[in-house]
């Protein structure tokens, strides 16, 4: 009942397994290592050199014998395969989408059948376990007849996150279940028991299917389910034809669901009764939904801030994301806020939640594009001394190089009249210069509100400075030469601090530029879509499964 020894791991340890001489291996999450640890005598143990096994290393399971050691990266949609005796990678076992960037399936929890020939992934996020016959080599099993390829998924619930086998049954632990539902009594802020809130909504289930054997024509119709339910087999059309747009204004505010701002617009899809900041507060996000066209079915990928600015930004969120945000909201701040580009209140060199394809700023780097951040992705800095000056500063490398650095990120004591004073210094200068970046991001945070905190402007203010800040940036676009060849989109992270009459992540949407038709659209849209439509506008690839499809 004591500790008898502490080892020194990479950052963010993960998953611990023995391999068959008794070494332990444990996965280093904000790393691209495995430690090692051998037998010392004693009971103890003792350093040996890491194993580079893939990109934040997480779920890990050996084989039987302990000679062959499964590593699985999330992020990266492979599955290194160590030879534990040797501690080289022997294989790699590829389970990325069927197209587009090897992003987006998200292997984090692994099994084995009891023979050691077939190994089993979750896929978090296509909500699917993949299945692997494994080759002689690579299960260390000579009686092994497969080839390491995938050999087909098995359609699970939410967010698989944990499976075992056991006969011919797999068991298979969901961590977001059946999702989540409309929530128009919410109002509290949030709480492990409101099941109102978006995150009390998400509850996990079990998937227990008799399928851990299946082969043939049984396993190729399971996989076309899970490519059905994700859309992978409908065929993709080419690019559409959009205006002669060669500049994205893209907004990005904080939290709020549809009904909260636009519920009270007759002609959508709106419940009156829960607009806690209608026409009267949002003068100017109600007219350019008039005139712009007003979208009563879009909903954010995100749950909270945590994915929500991953979401936002990267059309992904990690798994470190996924499995962590729910106790940093839960628990009152039990672990750091790692999720937009801090780890432990630091900026590291390797960031623990950063997706691997980046964010949309990389995608613009690649381009070769000219891009601008205005306040998303950045802290605060201070000189030495009480009256030194306050900067922000971009959290990623061409980020920095590429943001205001005298625009304010995250901070509610900050009103966004402000913010949208300092965009707007730059927007001038643009006009003396006739040129404009291709891609901007300018983030308007102000509606999340202090809520009910003493000293801080009531809620209403709050998003009453929020709108007028918009109408402001809108005001001044329209009005000028940039207008013709601009579009705006101005989308919430997430929608955790409201209620919804149709469901907790319905969010308002707006769509303004001289070509952006008007009306009610009912159809389905979500974050990565608009995403996929700025990235299609400035010929950008897409960052992960999500927006490709």
């Amino acid at each position: 009942g004591a500790v008898v020894q502490r080892l020194a791991t990479g950052r963010y340890p993960y998953g611990v397994a023995v391999g068959a001489d008794g070494a332990v291996f444990v996965s280093n999450w904000g790393a691209s290592t495995v430690s090692v640890f051998t037998p010392a005598g004693g009971g103890r143990l003792a350093p040996a050199p890491a194993i580079a096994a893939g990109r934040h290393p997480s779920a890990l399971i050996t084989n039987g014998s302990g000679t062959r050691l499964f590593v699985a990266s999330g992020s990266t949609d492979r599955i290194a395969v160590v030879d534990t005796r040797t501690r080289m990678v022997v294989s790699t076992l590829l389970d990325p989408p069927p197209a587009g960037p090897d992003e987006g399936t998200t292997p984090n929890a692994l099994a084995l059948s009891a023979d050691g020939m077939r190994l089993f992934a979750a896929e978090a996020d296509a909500n699917a376990v993949a299945v692997f016959d494994l080759s002689p080599a690579t299960a260390d099993v000579a009686t092994a007849t497969g080839s390491d390829r995938l050999a087909g998924r098995i359609p699970v619930g939410w967010y698989p996150t944990a499976l075992l086998v056991r006969g011919d049954t797999l068991l298979v632990a969901n961590g977001k279940g059946a999702g989540t539902r409309p929530n128009p009594s919410h109002v509290r802020s949030f709480g492990e028991r409101d099941t109102t809130y978006t995150l009390g909504q998400i509850a996990g289930s079990m998937t227990i299917v008799p399928a851990a054997r299946a082969n043939g024509e049984e396993l190729t119709s399971l996989s076309q389910r899970v490519a059905r339910a994700n859309r992978w087999d409908e065929r993709q059309p080419t690019g559409p034809s959009y205006p002669p747009f060669a500049h994205v204004i893209y907004v990005l505010r904080e939290n709020r669901t549809y009904d909260q701002i636009l519920g009270d617009l007759r002609q959508a899809d709106g419940d009156t009764s829960i607009a806690m900041f209608g026409r009267g507060v949002t003068p100017n996000a109600h007219a350019l939904a008039e005139r712009f066209g007003i979208f009563d079915r879009f909903f954010v990928n995100a749950e909270v801030s945590a994915d929500g600015h991953n979401w936002s930004m990267a059309a992904y969120a990690t798994d470190y994301t996924q499995k962590t945000a729910p106790i940093n909201y839960y628990h009152g701040g039990g672990r750091s806020y790692d999720f937009q580009g801090e780890n432990r209140g630091q900026v590291p060199d390797d960031d623990v939640a950063e997706p691997a394809s980046g964010y949309l700023w990389d995608l613009a780097a690649r381009a070769r594009i000219d891009f601008a951040n205005f306040g998303e992705f950045t802290r605060e800095e201070r000189g030495e001394g009480a009256d030194s000056v306050r900067w922000y500063r971009g959290l990623k490398a061409f980020l920095a190089a590429h943001t205001d650095t005298t625009y304010p990120g995250w901070n509610l004591a900050i009103p966004d009249q402000h913010r949208i004073d300092v965009w707007l210094r730059s927007f001038r200068r643009w006009l003396d210069a006739g040129s404009m970046p291709a891609l901007q991001i300018v983030y308007l945070p102000q509606d999340h509100t202090s809520g009910g905190a003493a000293s801080a402007p009531s809620p209403r203010a709050m998003v009453a400075d929020n709108d007028l800040a918009l109408g402001r940036l809108v005001d001044a676009l329209s009005h000028s030469p940039f207008w013709k060849s601009t579009v705006v989109f101005v989308m919430e992270d997430d929608a955790q601090n409201g209620p919804d009459h149709v469901d907790s992540h319905r969010s308002p949407l707006l769509v303004i530029s001289p070509y952006t038709q008007g009306g009610v659209l009912h159809r389905f849209t979500n974050t990565t879509d608009v995403l996929r439509t700025m990235e299609e506008m400035l010929h950008l690839d897409a960052l992960s499964q999500f927006d490709h499809y």
